[in-house]
């Protein structure tokens, strides 16, 4: 299978802007959420406790267990959590996805523990799924020794980079994404009805997509939100932050006063200038891709586009990839999909019979 090479290079020369000024936090990450690119960061690699936000992932294992309707009777396990909770009590049934939200919109550490001796059998056997989901998405910087965050036996440490990597990597999820944008959730159980309010109060401001609060007294006030600025996905966390909420508000302003929303990708039928192995066919990519970017390193894309040739191939078969890049740096990816032109022997046929008839 041979690979069909075509790309796009414009050059420029890249201007350095200010950086917003975050004096609270002792580390702090703006990302963008599609590319995963850094756009201001303060020791974004150090690694720290960070309470609550832990849930991100205990979350996450348990969207991904494909038991989110499954029914869960409380159990004893519950008695080792304390701290913030939604008070499950032994002998109560509700629903998976119902202790997800009580989880993220509470913070429940009695669900974090329901929930992860439900899908594992034990909280231990848990945290090694934790911890391997971890290295899976290259948290290169992160333990965890409980589902909740709390800090015996031992606290959860991990740095606001690989935090704001794991939520972008859970913002991918549609039902996740529904869970953390909810600001109230109503709950009937066999035993009580539950109203629980979104401790999120950035959700206040329409920009704001999700997040996780989180705080002991070991870690400080730990902080993760999501937000969607004129079609910028962007995510921002802070670790041991006295002042999280104007920190956070401060860097996505950052982001609006010294970005744009840039339409680099197209989901539009489109043509490949160049290609003359697929001639007859037609190319299409699944969604509009926006990115985050300043007004000269708009100009500076490579757009390399790959196409593979197949000899066999069907409509709706992936044939390639587009690869942009922002310099030397690859910064996306999105896979190419054909259009088969089945009309083209059919319409040689039919003119010939036309010109038999004439």
């Amino acid at each position: 299978m041979k690979k069909i090479i075509l790309s796009l290079v414009i050059l420029l020369l890249f201007i350095p802007h200010a950086s917003a000024s975050t004096s609270t936090a002792s580390s702090y990450i703006l990302m963008d959420s599609v590319t995963g690119r850094v756009l201001q960061s303060k020791d974004k690699d150090s690694k720290r406790l960070i309470a609550s936000i832990t849930k991100i992932m205990t979350a996450t294992l348990a969207i991904e267990s494909g038991k989110v309707e499954d029914i869960v009777l409380v159990d004893e396990s519950i008695k080792s959590a304390y701290g913030s909770g939604i008070y499950i009590e032994v002998g109560e049934e509700i629903k998976l996805k119902d202790l997800i939200y009580g989880l993220m919109l509470r913070s429940g550490n009695d669900a974090a523990v329901m929930i992860a001796t439900f899908i594992a059998g034990s909280e231990d056997k848990f945290v090694a799924m934790m911890n391997a989901k971890a290295k899976e998405l290259g948290m290169k910087n992160t333990t965890f020794y409980n589902a909740s965050g709390l800090p015996t036996p031992h606290g959860n440490y991990s740095s606001v980079y690989d935090m704001a990597l794991l939520t972008k990597y859970a913002m991918q999820n549609d039902l996740y994404r529904e869970i953390v944008k909810t600001k109230e959730y109503k709950v009937k159980t066999n035993k009580k009805t539950y109203i629980w309010n979104n401790k999120n109060k950035l959700l206040r401001y329409d920009y704001i997509t999700g997040g996780k609060t989180g705080y002991t007294e070991e870690s400080g006030r730990t902080l993760v939100s999501s937000a969607n600025i004129d079609n910028m996905e962007l995510i921002v966390v802070t670790i041991r932050d006295s002042d999280d909420w104007n920190t956070h508000t401060e860097l996505y302003q950052y982001a609006k006063d010294n970005y744009n929303s840039y339409k680099v990708l197209n989901k539009d039928k489109f043509k490949v200038i160049g290609d003359t192995f697929y001639n007859d066919d037609t190319f299409y990519i699944k969604k509009d891709v926006y990115l985050p970017l300043k007004k000269e390193e708009s100009r500076a894309l490579i757009s390399h586009v790959v196409l593979e040739k197949k000899d066999s191939y069907k409509t709706d078969d992936k044939v390639g990839v587009d690869k942009i890049y922002l310099g030397s740096d690859l910064i996306y990816e999105e896979d190419i999909y054909i259009i088969k032109n089945n009309n083209i022997k059919k319409k040689n046929i039919f003119s010939k019979i036309k010109e038999w008839f004439k």
